[in-house]
């Protein structure tokens, strides 16, 4: 089979997602969990594109490499992306249509999409032992673990000494967690946040008059959340949850780093159950402060 390689453009969004569906369904009926949050009725499925499709745009105008790979009918089997923030290559994507695994394809994607010319690389992947064969081989490795806890939302009661900001102007917010991501990230990444700004209510978080972390929450999607204080995630997933609530979501949810254990504990406690994947994330060298994290939800980067 021959196969051509490429750099992909804002035009070619629509047939990586579709890669990207068939892959993360594939893997998922491997694996025996629910690839799409909500489940994979049709009707579902169908109105997923235009669910992502903002994120496909997003990553494609703000990305440093994009690449797929075609068949000899000029049919997308597979595409690689990664983004740079400060020194840190991130990889979003990387995904190969079923039956095109060992066509030697992810080598060749991994190759042009994520070199190492950066002091810091990361990946947030699944758990599947053919994608990690081969991360492990660009030299990133293992360091946390990601759990996805969702939950029916509620209105929360709680009590807190902590106020709750949004509406904020754009430039002071970007300010704001420019310096929280330089504290507990190492790096600042203000591409995302405004386009997160765009699609998701953000929230500051203040004590004693001090900005203390920020969070982000919408009907369909939820993070990512920082905090400096990382005891007070209790009373900000109780907002976040009650936001959800009113906000008419079916569903609220929250990619959590195995080692935040506070937001775990209160998540356990409110009856949240775990859903979807086990994540890792793969990096050059220890980094972050991740006790002090909730990922960004769909997982694709940070």
């Amino acid at each position: 089979m021959s196969i051509s390689y490429r750099k992909a453009t804002r035009e070619d969004n629509f047939n990586t997602f579709n890669v990207f569906l068939k892959s993360i369904m594939d893997y998922s009926q491997r694996a025996g969990v629910t690839a799409i949050t909500g489940g994979i009725e049709p009707e579902k499925i169908d109105k997923l594109w235009e669910r992502r499709r903002p994120l496909w745009e997003h990553l494609s105008s703000t990305c440093d490499q994009y690449w797929l790979a075609e068949n000899e009918k000029a049919e997308v089997i597979g595409y690689a992306r990664s983004i740079v923030r400060g020194g840190h290559r991130e990889l979003t994507e990387f995904f190969v249509a079923p039956g095109n695994q060992s066509a030697g394809v992810g080598k060749q994607l991994i190759v042009r999409a994520f070199p190492n010319d950066t002091p810091h690389r990361s990946i947030i992947a699944t758990t599947d032992f053919r994608a990690l064969s081969r991360y492990l081989k660009t030299r990133v490795y293992p360091f946390a673990t990601g759990l996805y806890f969702e939950r029916t939302p509620d209105q929360v009661e709680f009590d807190s000494d902590i106020q709750f900001y949004t509406g904020v102007d754009t430039d002071a917010a970007l300010e704001t967690t420019g310096e929280i991501d330089s504290s507990l990230l190492g790096h600042r990444r203000d591409e995302d946040h405004l386009y997160l700004m765009q699609s998701r209510a953000q929230y500051l978080y203040k004590k004693s008059g001090q900005t203390i972390g920020y969070g982000y929450v919408s009907k369909d999607y939820c993070g990512p959340f920082a905090l400096l204080d990382n005891t007070k995630f209790p009373d900000v997933l109780a907002h976040a949850e009650s936001q959800a609530n009113l906000l008419g979501a079916d569903t609220v949810g929250f990619e959590t780093p195995a080692v935040n254990t506070i937001a775990i504990d209160y998540l356990m406690s409110r009856g949240y159950r775990l859903e979807g994947f086990i994540t890792s994330i793969l990096s050059d060298k220890p980094f972050g402060k991740f006790e002090n994290y909730l990922l960004t939800s769909p997982p694709f980067f940070l």
